[in-house]
């Protein structure tokens, strides 16, 4: 009986390891820890980095601005200095002095008026003509620093007290898996060592 123990204890101990080191167990590490850097890399560009920045995320919700920003794209905009604003910079403009309603165009030429005043025309990477008003530096959101795509909708969708809800759970969501994805490869580890050691 003791030789059938002895038989059956290797084995059982050979299928546990193929199971913590096979093909399918280093998929299934790289793919979780892929999509967790992933997740953490969107929130930072869409969450954090403005925040922390003082830029402000926007969505793209028409084809004037493809290929480079198309629809449904976010573009986060941070503010910028006159001398920054340069024929070719992409700028998110108020339409109007004052109201919320911003477009996302770029910098075509500059005028200048003679009392001094510069303005900007511009124009959408897709669109035949330039807009019809010049925009003044006060119009200015900034200009665009960087773009994260197909997150815009998501962006717009959750407004407000939803944003703070959804971010806190996600942020927890992903400590939680982060804790749980680092707990379980120490515990592999250690016993890895444990059985190297066994005699």
């Amino acid at each position: 009986m003791s030789t059938d123990d002895t038989d059956v204890i290797p084995v059982a101990n050979a299928d546990e390891e193929d199971e913590q080191t096979g093909a399918w167990w280093w998929f299934s590490r790289i793919v979780s820890y892929t999509l967790l850097a992933a997740m953490l890399a969107v929130l930072a560009a869409t969450v954090v980095i403005p925040r922390l920045t003082g830029s402000t995320p926007y969505t793209i919700l028409t084809s004037s601005m493809r290929p480079a920003y198309p629809p449904g794209a976010l573009v986060v905009v941070k503010p910028a200095d006159r001398s920054e604003l340069t024929v070719g910079t992409p700028i998110a403009y108020q339409i109007r002095s004052g109201e919320p309603e911003v477009v996302t165009h770029r910098i075509v030429a500059t005028q200048f008026s003679g009392d001094g005043v510069t303005t900007y025309i511009t124009r959408g990477d897709n669109n035949g003509s330039d807009d019809e008003n010049p925009v003044r530096y006060g119009q200015i959101r900034g200009k665009v620093w960087y773009s994260v795509p197909y997150v815009g909708y998501v962006d717009n969708w959750l407004n407000g007290e939803q944003r703070r809800i959804t971010v806190t759970v996600i942020v927890i969501g992903l400590s939680a898996y982060a804790l749980y994805m680092f707990v379980g490869a120490g515990n592999d580890y250690r016993k890895q060592r444990r059985e190297s050691r066994a005699p």
